[in-house]
């Protein structure tokens, strides 16, 4: 369909360490999941409420891989833009089963790390980097310097 979007984007914490796997034909890919939140107060009772959200992230953009192998630990606060996509797979037991997840491919992805570099599991504060991105496309240094409050293309 012409003139249709499939553009997700999101603000959030991971919930545990991500996991990367390796294929055989040399490829990676990380799997994590994020959550959002959203709280709001309930007219009739005057209580705080709030809903936590669990989204699936995977990153096969093999740049983006090597930061969220690097960087990205549990409670890591993240700006994720990717797509949505469903895939159909088949479990243990041999039933048939769908999963919807946020894909960050090559050149159609972007993961910006919004916490220094001590608040992402880190015990040295010492760089204290306000602020970590990488886009889809082009190349990246292998310094953390590379990263700082600069937008570097994958």
């Amino acid at each position: 369909m012409a003139g249709s979007v499939n553009k997700v984007i999101l603000v959030g914490n991971l919930g545990r360490d991500p996991e990367i796997r390796s294929f055989q034909n040399g490829g990676r890919v990380a799997n994590f999941s994020i959550a959002t939140s959203e709280s709001w107060k309930d007219r009739n009772t005057g209580e705080k409420k709030e809903r936590t959200e669990w989204h699936r992230i995977s990153v096969t953009n093999e740049g983006l891989v090597g930061i969220v192998e690097r960087f990205v630990k549990k409670g890591s606060k993240v700006y994720i833009e990717g797509q949505l996509e469903t895939r159909k797979y088949t479990d243990k037991d041999g039933v048939e089963k769908y999963t919807t997840e946020v894909v960050l491919r090559p050149y159609r992805g972007e993961l910006t790390l919004l916490d220094s570099r001590g608040g992402m599991g880190s015990n040295d504060d010492s760089m204290g980097a306000p602020q970590q991105q990488a886009a889809a496309g082009g190349s990246f240094g292998d310094t953390p310097q590379n990263m700082i409050d600069d937008e570097i293309p994958f």
